[in-house]
Order: structure tokens, then C-alpha cells, then sequence
């Protein structure tokens, strides 16, 4: 709800300070309640006790009145008589003496006499009957509608003749003076019940007088003595039901005492507001303190939090605050934290940005430098690759720190040649840095230049060096970032270390399309499936019997937006990409495949299956190709290059053991290209050499060629191998082969690579197949 820090501190403190003002006021109200229900109980309790005091008084006043005057023989004679001016004389003189409301005589026969008896007569055959039923002839009694307190005493003469009767009346003002007796404003009324329930003299609502009516059925029935509350029209009221003594049973009166809490809290009502006032002024300031202790608090964590944004965005992020308390101490710590992320990020960047052998910038400095100039006119900016030829010998040679060191040095010396350049180490190997000229030409020259002073000698551990370069340049395209012309520099020096140069332009026609080649690996498990990679055989032909003995299965891919791939292109990628041994297992079991369909057709040919070195590297491929073997109809030779035993001799030689031993002759293939070496040629069990194109074409032509193949020729046969010639597609090469003593040749004069359906035409065409036989 609040996002702001001042403002929950400030909300918290005063929604405590207002929940303790809160509970502290219902506390002192609670407390003021119960003292003043206590007063009043008290108070009501009093006055009930006074009253019944009063009552006790004023009965035995009015009984001994009675009786002094009942048994006076003059009055007692006036009333056999029925001397009415008599008796009215005579209790009125004790009615102002007495202060009594009425006084009469009730007969016997119930007549009443007096000055009162008229009045009162209908209610006189009643009152006698109570008076003699009565145990005391005192209590409360209604004459005329009105409860009244009266005392009677028999009239004897000498039988009794009657009843001489005082009443005084509880009318308002009797519960007036009453009421005037107590230290507090109740209100006092006697309620008499007759059929219709309680009565009083006073008009109240109807709902006052229900609820009066239960309270004086409660406490009569549970003989209550203490003031119980109830809720009528005027709120809260604490009521004392004290029960009357009455003539009749039948006629119940109480005296009820009320007096509302309301009145009771009167008096407190001045303290309350006082209290309350206070209250609303202490949360008013303690609002204002919470302000401004919040605002002391939260303006050095704003600051903080300003300053760590700061420090989030790179900025100098340092943060003044005074006071030792402990948010002084955290802006002390953050102070010092800043200082050592910048640090930290000082060194962070600087290794980010350097070489950690060298010291020098690396490539990610160098694509910022490309991209700061890349807005230049396209043309004129270069990134140019400097390679140290033969690095890895001069690193096996001197150790790597010193390696590294001539590398420094050679950063330095370009530095100090092209000062704006910004020389970075992209390789191990490799240097790189921006040229600036007009035009490629003009790049060319100062590359010329420069290379002529870096590959000067070297002093590198007290030793010198020198030390060979091969440099490529590339030049900066628009919208093709920075890391694109770094690639391009490498492979431009790539393509110079290639074309034995010492400077290169990137030649993007050279390099191809990489990334379309390598889209090929991911169809060509598709391209076995679908049968978009098949077999083409080449016939090998034996010059002693004059005939084809053998074909070469040789993989083609016809692709359908492509077309024809050579094996060339697709199958050095499969070895990179680790699809070889998969395409291997496909050619196997396809080429021994077809054999079985010549044999079925009548030719009985040997198929040879070219390996690669990668595949025999890996000693489980030995299982498949001999599991697959045994289904071979008629000879089976497995092509594999000298090289092909390099990587991994010891596993090579033993896989080739195998194969031997199970009957599949060795071929080794294009001898006399890449690393020959008669090491080798030694160790491996082979049964053929064939001798590569490169050197049967020009046997014609050169004589050295010529010498050359005639000595391999006797080699390989003085080894025990036969010899194939590949590449011929002349008669003089044939009938030259033919007489330096050449086994078998293959190549174009025989017949070109040829799907299954034109080998088996080709092997049925006798002419063909011995036209040199």
C-alpha cells in the first residue's frame, strides 16, 4: 500500500501510539464505568435501606396514633353511635397532627366514615375484608386507584365495631421527598400489580414499561436485593426493586429505584473530553515526531539508495553521512564497498580486455576499436591478421612462457610501428590490429612495410630469434559487425600461410559458404534413408589376365538443390562432424550388398571399401566390419590411406591385424602424396599399393615420374604387394604401366564410376571388359 519507507514508519508508530491511546481510553472509560455503577448501586442500595427506615418510622407513628386514638372512649362511643361530625372531628385533628394523607372508619358491615370516606367508599367493602383476613393490618393498599401506606386498629366496643384507618398516599410527591434523601437524582415509584401487570401513578412508554415489568418479575422471583440494569428509553439504567408490604396478596407493590448510567457518567464526561483531547493532540504529535524521526532515518537510505543506483549505472557512487549511529557505519561500508567494486571492476574490465599471457589487449578490445571505426568510408578500414609461422614448433622449442613472451614483444614492436592500430591478441598465434589507408593497394603497401620491420630478430631469454609472419587483411563492412572482419582477417591469413604469401586479402570466392556445407551434415542420415546417397563402383582392371577382377565403391550424393556432390566436399565434413562412421557402416553393408547381387548376375568381382583413418581409430569399428565380412561374396580389400595409422597407431595396426587374419586384404591408398613413409609401409599388413594420380599422370611426360613410379612399383612388389595404378586414362600410360610390371590399373580409360545397373551391363560387354586383354 505505502512504497515509500517514510510514510510506513510514520503510519506504523502512529497506528501504535493510537492502538495504546486506544486501549488506554477504553481502559480509564471501563474503570470510570464500573466506579460510577458502583456509586450508584451503592446510592440505590442507601436509599432502599432509608426508605425502609422511613417506612418503619412512619408505620409505627401511624400505629400508635391509631391505637391511642381507638381506644379513647369518647371516640369509640362516637363510632357505636355513629357520631359522624365526632370522629371526622377528632381524625382530623390527628390527621394534621400526624401529617397523614386520609383517615376514616371502616364498619364492620364495610360503610366508611370521615371526611376521606366518600372519596375512598367504593374500595371500603374490600379494605374491611383485608383488614380482617390480615395477620398486621399495615401495608400497601390501592384506594381510589392510588397505592396508599395505611395502619388500622380495631374499634372495640366492647365487640368490634370497625377499623379506625390512617393511609398515607405514595404519590409523586412522597417519592419526591424520598428521592430527595439520596446523594444522587434516582427516581423513586411504587408499582402496584393487578390483572393487567405492573401499574404506576406515572405515564411511561409502553416499552419501558415491559422492560419494568421484567425486571420487577426477575427480581422477585430470584429475591434480588442488589440493583440490576436494564435498557429503556433513557439508555442504561441501574434499577432496586425493593417488594411492599401489602393487605393482600393478591395486590404485590415494589418500590423501585432507577437512576441512569448516563447521569452517572456526567460528572466524567469533562475528564473524558479532556482525556480524549489529549489523546488527539499526543497522536497529532507523535504523527509529527514519527515524521520527522522517519524522514532522519529514510534521507541518508535514500541517499544510499541514489548512491547504489549510481553504482548500479558505473557512476562515482559516494555517500556523505554524517553521525557514528549505524546507519553512519553502513554509509561508512558502503563508501568502502563502491570503492572496491569500482576497483574490482577496474580489473575485472582490464582482464576482460587483455590477454592474461601476454599483457596485451585481446579480441574483445580489438572489436571495440573495429566497431569505433566503422563508420569510416568502406575501403579504408582493415583488420588485418599477423600469424607467426610454425608457432607451434617455436612453442615446443622455447617453452611457453618464453612463446608468449616473443609474442609480446612482437605486439609491442607493432604498437610502437602503428601506435593507433590497437594490437590485440586474437590467438595464440595470432595478432590482430586496424589498418587505415585509401584503398587496398595502399593497405597492401604499409602491410608490406610493417612486415618488413616485425620480422626482425628477436631477443626473447638472452637468446635471438627470428622469427617468420604471414599477414591478412580484410577489409570493414557496414552492418556486419565487428567480429565478421576479424574472421575474415584470420581466414585471409589462413589463405596466405596456404598460398605460401606473406600478405593476403580475405577471398571470400576461396573460402565458400561453410555454413551451407555444414547444413549438409544435418540431411545426410536423411540422404542415406531416402537413398540420396548411393554407391558408384569403378572397375579395376588386371593387365595379367586381361580382364576386370575388381571395383572400388565410391560414395555420391546427388542432392536435390545442389545436385551431384563430390566426395570431396561432403566426406572430409563428415569426419569433422563425426557422421564418418555412420556413412562407413552404410558403405559397407551396401557394397557387400552389391557384391552379392554380381555374384548373382554371374560376376564374381572383389570390392574394395575405402576407410578412413578417423573410423579406424575407434577399435569397435573392427567387430562390425568383420561381422559384415562373412556375408562377402568373393574378395573384400579395405582402402585405407598410410596416414590413416598416424593419429593412432597401436590401434590402427592392431585393427588391421585383424582384418588380415580374417581374410580382407589391406589397400593402401594414394602412395606417394602427404607423409609417406616407409615406417609404415613396413608395419602394415597390406596386399596392395596404389599409386596415386598425381604422379601416373605425368609418367608419360617426366622421366622423373616415370622413375618414381617404377621404383615404387618394385618396392611394392618386393614387399609382397600388388601394385594399382590410379588415374589412366591415356593408352601410352596403360602400355608404359603395363611394361614396368603394374598389376592392376583404374580410371577413366577403363571406365568412369558407374551405378549397379551400368556395372553389370559394363561386366556382361566382353568387348569392354577385355579390351586390353
Amino acid at each position: 500500500m505505502f512504497t515509500r519507507l517514510r510514510t510506513r514508519l510514520t503510519v506504523l508508530y502512529v497506528a501504535l501510539f493510537g492502538a495504546v491511546l486506544t486501549l488506554v481510553s477504553v481502559s480509564v472509560y471501563l474503570a470510570i464505568n464500573q466506579a460510577a455503577q458502583r456509586q450508584v448501586r451503592g446510592e440505590l442500595t442507601a436509599t432502599g435501606t432509608v426508605f425502609d427506615r422511613v417506612w418503619s418510622l412512619r408505620s409505627d407513628r401511624l400505629r400508635e396514633g391509631s391505637a391511642l386514638l381507638s381506644k379513647d372512649f369518647g371516640f369509640r362511643e362516637a363510632v357505636a353511635t355513629h357520631d359522624a361530625p365526632t370522629i371526622v372531628s377528632a381524625m382530623e385533628n390527628l390527621k394534621s397532627r400526624f401529617s397523614i394523607d386520609a383517615a376514616f372508619i371502616v364498619t364492620t358491615d364495610g360503610h366508611m366514615i370521615g371526611a376521606d370516606a366518600q372519596a375512598l367508599a367504593a374500595d371500603g367493602p374490600g379494605l374491611e375484608k383485608a383488614l380482617d383476613n390480615a395477620e398486621d393490618p399495615s401495608g400497601v393498599v390501592v384506594l381510589g386507584g392510588a397505592p396508599y401506606q395505611v395502619v388500622a386498629a380495631p374499634v372495640m366496643s366492647p365487640d368490634q365495631i370497625g377499623w379506625l384507618v390512617f393511609a398515607v398516599k405514595l404519590d409523586r410527591g412522597e417519592m419526591t421527598a424520598l428521592e430527595k434523601l439520596s446523594a444522587i437524582p434516582l427516581n423513586a415509584a411504587v408499582l402496584n400489580r393487578d390483572a393487567h401487570g405492573w401499574r404506576q401513578a406515572e405515564q411511561v412508554s409502553g416499552r419501558d414499561r415491559t422492560i419494568l415489568s421484567g425486571a420487577i418479575d426477575q427480581a422477585a422471583a430470584k429475591k434480588l436485593t442488589k440493583p440490576l440494569e436494564i435498557d429503556d428509553s433513557r439508555g442504561a439504567t441501574l434499577a432496586l426493586v425493593k417488594p411492599l408490604p401489602t393487605l393482600t396478596r393478591t395486590q404485590p407493590s415494589v418500590l423501585v429505584l432507577r437512576y441512569p448510567l448516563a447521569l452517572a457518567l456526567a460528572p466524567y464526561r469533562p475528564m473524558l473530553a479532556i482525556v480524549a483531547l489529549a489523546g488527539v493532540l499526543g497522536l497529532g504529535v507523535v504523527a509529527w515526531g514519527s515524521w520527522a524521526l522517519a524522514r532522519g532515518i529514510t534521507r541518508p537510505i535514500s541517499a544510499l539508495d541514489e548512491a547504489a543506483h549510481r553504482l548500479e549505472r558505473g557512476e562515482e557512487a559516494q555517500v556523505d553521512i554524517g553521525g557514528k549511529d549505524e546507519i553512519g557505519r553502513l554509509a561508512t561500508s558502503f563508501n568502502t564497498m563502491a570503492t572496491e567494486i569500482r576497483d574490482r571492476e577496474r580489473r575485472i574490465t582490464h582482464l576482460a580486455l587483455h590477454d592474461g599471457d601476454t599483457g596485451l589487449p585481446n579480441r574483445l578490445a580489438l572489436e571495440r576499436v573495429v566497431e569505433a571505426l566503422s563508420d569510416l568510408p568502406e575501403g579504408q578500414v582493415y583488420v588485418a591478421a599477423l600469424g607467426v609461422h610454425r608457432f607451434d614448433h617455436l612453442r615446443g622449442a622455447i617453452g611457453y612462457q618464453l612463446a608468449a613472451q616473443a609474442v609480446r614483444m612482437i605486439g609491442n614492436r607493432l604498437g610502437a610501428l602503428a601506435p593507433t592500430s590497437g594490437v590485440a591478441r586474437v590467438a595464440s598465434d595470432v595478432l590482430g590490429f586496424v589498418l587505415i589507408a585509401a584503398d587496398p593497394a595502399g593497405a597492401d603497401e604499409d602491410a608490406e612495410r610493417l612486415m618488413a620491420e616485425l620480422e626482425a630478430p628477436l631477443n626473447v631469454g638472452g637468446d635471438v630469434i627470428d622469427v617468420s609472419l604471414h599477414l591478412g587483411l580484410a577489409p570493414i563492412r557496414r552492418g556486419a559487425g565487428p567480429g565478421a572482419a576479424i574472421e575474415q582477417a584470420n581466414i585471409a591469413l589462413d589463405q596466405a600461410k596456404a598460398a605460401k604469401r606473406k600478405v593476403a586479402f580475405f577471398d571470400a570466392k576461396a573460402y565458400g559458404d561453410p555454413g551451407a556445407n555444414l547444413a549438409l551434415m544435418s540431411g545426410m542420415l536423411r540422404a542415406l534413408e531416402d537413398g540420396a546417397i548411393d554407391l558408384f563402383y569403378q572397375p579395376k582392371f588386371d593387365i595379367r589376365q586381361g580382364r576386370v577382377t575388381g571395383v572400388e565403391a565410391l560414395s555420391r550424393w546427388r542432392h536435390p538443390a545442389r545436385g551431384m556432390l563430390p566426395p570431396d566436399l561432403f566426406i572430409p565434413m563428415a569426419e569433422e562432424t563425426g557422421h564418418i562412421r555412420t556413412l562407413t557402416e552404410w558403405v559397407f553393408r551396401r557394397a557387400i550388398d552389391v557384391q552379392a547381387e554380381l555374384a548373382a548376375a554371374g560376376h564374381v568381382v572383389d570390392m574394395s571399401v575405402n576407410v578412413s583413418g578417423r573410423t579406424l581409430g575407434e577399435p569397435d569399428f573392427a567387430d562390425f566390419a568383420l561381422a559384415e565380412a562373412r556375408r562377402a561374396v568373393g574378395g573384400l580389400t579395405i582402402e585405407i590411406t598410410e596416414t590413416a595409422v598416424i593419429a593412432n597407431p597401436e590401434v590402427a595396426l592392431s585393427m588391421l591385424a585383424r582384418f588380415a587374419e580374417a581374410g580382407i586384404a589391406i589397400s593402401i591408398d594414394d602412395f606417394g602424396t602427404g607423409l609417406s613413409s616407409l615406417a609404415y609401409l613396413k608395419q602394415i599388413r597390406g596386399q596392395e599399393l596404389k599409386i596415386d594420380k598425381s604422379l601416373v599422370e605425368g609418367v608419360t611426360e617426366s622421366q622423373r615420374d616415370a622413375l618414381i613410379v617404377r621404383s615404387t612399383i618394385d618396392l611394392a612388389h618386393s614387399l609382397g604387394l600388388k601394385v594399382t595404378a590410379e588415374g589412366v586414362e591415356t593408352d601410352p600410360c596403360y602400355a608404359l604401366l603395363a611394361a614396368m610390371g603394374c598389376d592392376l590399373v583404374q580410371g577413366y580409360l577403363i571406365a568412369r564410376p558407374m551405378p549397379i545397373k551400368q556395372l553389370i551391363a559394363f561386366l556382361a560387354d566382353k568387348d569392354a571388359n577385355r579390351r586390353y586383354g
